[in-house]
């Protein structure tokens, strides 16, 4: 196997688990592994022992040119090993997949990344005009506080660049029979938040009348489960639909603010899994997923606290949660506090710049089509810190067609996670001619 699987299957085997507490992740031991790879050290950064990120940098020829940053992160998240099929930490190749948490997001494109790389350091290939970085970060699974997030706000000298390649990278759309290559160019804005209630302790066998915790945070969970979410139809998204190649009158329904819930359930009936996405690209997501409450069970909770991941779309800030969580929940919402909890406005790159063109000619090169789709994600990367600072960030890979677009947004997150020999082979090349054409761009 090439030395792109096999740093892969390394990264998988590290076991980079990040559950957001600060002492999980240990990157330090892919950082270690990639300072082999690479047959030296990069600059390290390491705000809690162990939560290492690192950093090569190979100067340019030119000193005015634009710097281009690979990056890649390299915890992963925690796993329900009872829902695979393999080790999710052994990086099995198996049916021609390496499986294991991590290997789509985003091994496969640090191990691609960093492949390429290693032949600019090594003096295989000659200098880029600008400067090239590729840059390994802890903790972006947990919102990157110890990751990308410290390194642009402390270390920006470090870390400077003027364009990023990074995740995500999608399989190929075949929406019309032909394949339409996705690029992400921007990302929801994550608005977690909190709420709290309180009442008074008591004994469980006495409920009557009781002022128990619970029941408000209760209702106001449910409510938000039962209460539809706000659509927003955004220049992103219309890119997207009127080059993914739908039949005309849905790709016309999927952009009408008043027809679009009706289509995405039309679509639910053939793919649920795409209908997901497009649901989470036209509406302000409400998803509770963690409730905490009581010490015993025959103590009657004197406070309770639920989590709930709020994903925003431009031109959608708090404003718009809050508002979202007081006409869901209504007069109960007196019983609350809301606390926000880490709120990222919704950000985007434009389509059009040199990288871009370098993405889309190589493209071209690899599959004799230009044919590209602009793609909002609904989650949430690193990208967001550069791009507040002015960088053009998109995420592209090269993936062949064992998994269909659906079918690959589960394993984000999900069980038997798991990408192709093939799909990582041809991305490491995508990424080469990228660079290539971004010599002389």
């Amino acid at each position: 196997m090439s030395d792109t699987v096999e740093l892969l299957r390394a990264l998988i085997r590290n076991a980079c688990v990040n559950d957001g507490t600060p002492e999980s992740g240990q990157e330090i031991r892919s950082v270690e592994t990639l300072r082999e790879f690479f047959g030296r050290p990069g600059t390290d950064y390491e705000p809690v022992p162990g939560r290492t990120s690192t950093v090569y940098r190979i100067p340019g020829s030119e000193p005015t040119a634009p710097a281009l940053t690979l990056m890649g992160h390299l915890d992963v998240v925690p796993v329900s090993e009872a829902g695979w099929s393999t080790d999710p930490f052994a990086a099995t190749v198996k049916d021609g997949f390496v499986w294991g948490r991590g290997a789509v997001d985003m091994l496969n494109l640090t191990a691609a990344m960093a492949s390429v790389f290693r032949q600019y350091l090594d003096g295989d290939l000659a200098p880029l005009p600008g400067d090239l970085v590729f840059l390994a970060v802890a903790d972006e699974e947990a919102g990157g506080a110890l990751g990308a997030r410290q390194l642009v706000e402390q270390r920006w000298d470090l870390v400077a660049t003027d364009y990023l390649l990074t995740e995500i990278a999608y399989p190929p759309l075949r929406l019309d029979g032909e394949p339409a290559f996705p690029i992400s160019v921007g990302e929801k804005g994550p608005f977690w938040t909190i709420l709290r209630s309180r009442g008074r302790p008591g004994h469980g066998s006495v409920p009557y009348a009781a002022d128990n915790a619970m029941e408000p945070l209760v209702d106001a969970m449910s409510a938000l489960f039962a209460t539809p979410s706000p659509v927003s139809i955004s220049d992103v998204w219309r890119a997207f639909v009127e080059t993914a190649g739908f039949e005309e009158t849905l790709a016309a329904r999927l952009t009408d603010a008043d027809q679009v819930d009706a289509a995405i359930d039309e679509v639910a009936e053939t793919s649920p899994r795409l209908a997901a996405y497009l649901h989470a690209c036209t509406h302000l997501t409400v998803s509770p997923n963690v409730v905490r409450s009581g010490v015993k069970a025959n103590v009657i909770p004197d406070s309770a606290e639920g989590q709930v991941d709020f994903r925003a779309l431009p031109g959608q800030g708090r404003d718009d949660i809050d508002d979202h969580i007081r006409k869901a929940v209504g007069a109960g919402v007196d019983r609350l506090d809301i606390v926000p909890v880490a709120d990222f406005e919704a950000n985007a790159s434009a389509v059009g710049s040199s990288l871009w063109d370098c993405i889309v000619d190589a493209i071209e090169v690899h599959t004799g089509s230009r044919r590209v789709v602009p793609t909002m994600m609904p989650a949430t990367t690193d990208a967001r810190f550069f791009r507040a600072r002015g960088v053009t960030a998109y995420g592209v890979g090269l993936f062949d067609e064992a998994m269909s677009f659906p079918d690959f947004l589960t394993m984000f997150h999900g069980h038997d996670e798991r990408v192709s020999l093939a799909s990582v082979e041809s991305t490491t090349s995508l990424i080469s001619s990228i660079l290539s054409r971004w010599r002389t761009a």
